[in-house]
């Protein structure tokens, strides 16, 4: 795992020194090795920057960015291509010879051997930049799922990339203008959806996509090349329940002996639930030595589910590790909130997660997690309640549903509480499924945010308003898993991991997020994930071949910590401070009488729900951090 960054200055007026320090603002990422490469060229100056995590070939081999001679193409990659090795033997039988034992070169000599397609053959995570001087471009790829970020700045004549928005505040020219489009979505929904980014001119690759900067004539476009909506419009399967129990699991356990390739220790996060029992039953089974696994815990009850991962650990006998955290380490990290994420962020459950990754990388250089079970397998609780109302709104036909619309009384309410109205006429208003699961898990609707921004904003397209992409073929369910994989898995799950454990220089591997697995599981019946109030079902079944059922029949708990109380207690004076008048009006889109009603809200006890806050205190903390200094 590894940060990389650099430009393409079609001014020619970028250094090799500014080079230098997009690539040291992401040291954490990449502690070990660092390089950069300048390229002045007739028509543009580029730049590529590099921090290295060795984790396969530790030698100096690994070094980037890296060149192949054979074709003049450079590259800087971050993530792993976890079959390098058979792509390698491949590519060796059509003459090609290689130096090192990187997956790097590999994908070097694939794209000399099948140009810019040969992601396709690609089994991993990744963000690639290729710089092809003999063709004139360049290439940006990001994986499937977007497990790697990808972050890209291109503005008079300047175009920037990095694996996190902080490289470009190192840049003199980037200028940071606050996207008034963007944030709304992020009220919205407590991320911003790719492709758009916080700042205006800034954009995210999306998953599955690939694009090309064309330096003659400064054209730059996006291909898709994956698309899990794609799996979800194949014809399901016609197959028995314990043909897809044994395949599935065969298929579980290729993805995850895949993600043990390594020159360093590797470890699990185990919190004891469904997800990452099964990863850690499933390694084990197959190693000879006891695999190492992680998990924190607090001593609250209400918050600790180390007592569960220790149950498992101990029968699955792995080597355990286990450390419970003091609160006062979990308030720690939240002043560091904006640097570790660098744009605004409103999932909370980023606190603990950097507080395991600290603890894991004590002891090992890779950890495997489970996450996108609950997005694969349908194991949230909002999944099974979405579907069972939307199954009875189908019922009610077009005209009256609009009608009833019409009939719902606006009410003015405050922030304090959600205008369940609001979102009633929506849903009424629409049979769209997929908009209607937007609207159900809006934290703001598009109404309140205008409300709590004094500031004018457009309403931007997302993957939530391409429900009719997926076809009319699939089910409820079926629209809401791809939606989710596409939007809150990617955007919120998979941000939070990568940020937070490479805050702690640590690599995550998400084995549940192999694209074969999503490509398989896309195309079983809806019922062999929800099955009346069993919610999981197969993934379920598959651990109680391994776990015992005894062991694993508790209810879902979500990895969490006392922030209502902490905010009014032991963080108050973080509280006053971000929240003041003062600090809203500084922010100049904050509507401050509005905000201060959230506020006093919570203080006095009768706030609904504490995330609303919680995204206006994430964002104005991350204002302070990011829009209140000048660039480095």
């Amino acid at each position: 795992m590894c940060g990389i960054t650099g430009f393409i200055d079609f001014n020619r007026l970028s250094t090799p020194e500014q080079l230098r320090a997009m690539a040291d603002s992401l040291e954490h990422r990449g502690p070990d090795d660092k390089g950069v490469e300048f390229f002045d060229i007739s028509r543009a100056s580029v730049g590529l920057g590099f921090r290295r995590l060795s984790i396969i070939d530790l030698t100096v081999a690994g070094h980037q960015p890296m060149h192949n001679p054979a074709n003049a193409t450079w590259i800087v990659f971050n993530g792993e291509v976890y079959n390098f090795k058979s792509i390698r033997r491949e590519l060796e039988k059509s003459g090609h010879r290689f130096v090192s034992n990187t997956d790097t070169e590999v994908i070097l000599k694939s794209y000399q051997q099948w140009g810019i397609e040969g992601v396709q053959r690609f089994v991993g995570m990744f963000a690639i930049t290729l710089f092809d001087p003999t063709a004139g471009k360049v290439f940006f790829v990001r994986d499937r799922a977007g497990v790697k970020p990808f972050y890209c700045y291109f503005h008079e004549g300047l175009f920037l990339f990095a694996s996190e928005l902080k490289a470009f505040h190192h840049h003199p020219r980037f200028q940071k203008q606050l996207d008034n489009d963007a944030l709304a979505l992020y009220f919205q929904f407590g991320y911003i959806p790719a492709p758009y980014a916080i700042f205006k001119n800034t954009f995210k690759i999306r998953p599955g996509y690939y694009a090309e900067l064309d330096l003659a004539t400064r054209e730059f476009h996006q291909v898709k090349y994956w698309d899990a909506v794609d799996a979800y419009n194949a014809p399901k399967r016609s197959i028995s329940y314990e043909d897809a129990l044994q395949q599935t699991e065969e298929l579980l356990n290729t993805v995850c002996n895949d993600r043990m390739v390594a020159d360093v220790p590797v470890g699990v996060f185990l919190s004891g639930g469904y997800d990452s029992s099964c990863v850690t039953a499933l390694l084990q089974q197959q190693s000879s030595s006891r695999i190492k696994t992680f998990t924190i815990g607090f001593e609250e009850t209400a918050y600790n589910e180390a007592p569960h991962a220790a149950e498992v650990a101990k029968y699955l006998r792995t080597d355990h590790h286990e450390y419970i955290c003091t609160f006062r380490e979990a308030m720690d990290i939240i002043p560091q909130l904006p640097d570790i994420f660098d744009e605004p962020f409103g999932d909370s459950s980023a606190i603990p997660t950097t507080l395991v990754s600290r603890f894991a990388r004590k002891h090992v250089t890779v950890a495997l997690s489970a996450d996108a079970g609950d997005e694969l397998f349908a194991g949230y609780p909002r999944h099974r309640k979405n579907v069972n109302y939307q199954k009875k709104l189908s019922l009610v036909p077009d005209w009256l549903g609009k009608l009833a619309a019409n009939l719902v009384p606006d009410k003015a309410t405050t922030l304090a509480e959600a205008n369940r109205r609001d979102k009633l006429k929506k849903i009424l208003s629409t049979t769209d499924t997929v908009t209607r699961f937007k609207i159900t898990n809006q934290v703001y609707t598009e109404n309140e945010v205008r409300i709590i921004l004094q500031k004018e904003f457009n309403s931007l397209s997302t993957v939530f308003d391409d429900g009719a992409k997926i076809g009319p073929a699939n089910d409820v369910l079926s629209k809401i898993l791809a939606t989710e994989y596409k939007t809150y898995l990617v955007d919120d799950i998979l941000q939070k991991v990568d940020r937070a454990t490479m805050s702690a220089s640590l690599e995550g591997r998400e084995p549940l997020l192999d694209h074969r697995l999503l490509e398989w599981v896309a195309t079983l019946p809806s019922e062999f994930k929800i099955n009346g109030s069993t919610q999981k079902r197969i993934l379920k079944d598959i651990v109680h071949r391994h776990v015992p059922e005894s062991l694993m029949n508790r209810p879902k708990m979500g990895f969490g910590i006392p922030l209502v109380r902490w905010m009014k207690q032991d963080l108050r004076d973080l509280f006053d401070d971000v929240m003041s008048d003062e600090s809203i009006r500084d922010t100049e889109v904050l509507n401050v009488e509005q905000v201060r009603t959230l506020r006093d809200a919570y203080l006095a006890g009768t706030l609904e729900n504490f995330e609303r806050l919680w995204f206006v205190f994430s964002f104005i903390l991350w204002h302070q951090k990011w829009m209140s200094t000048i660039n480095s």
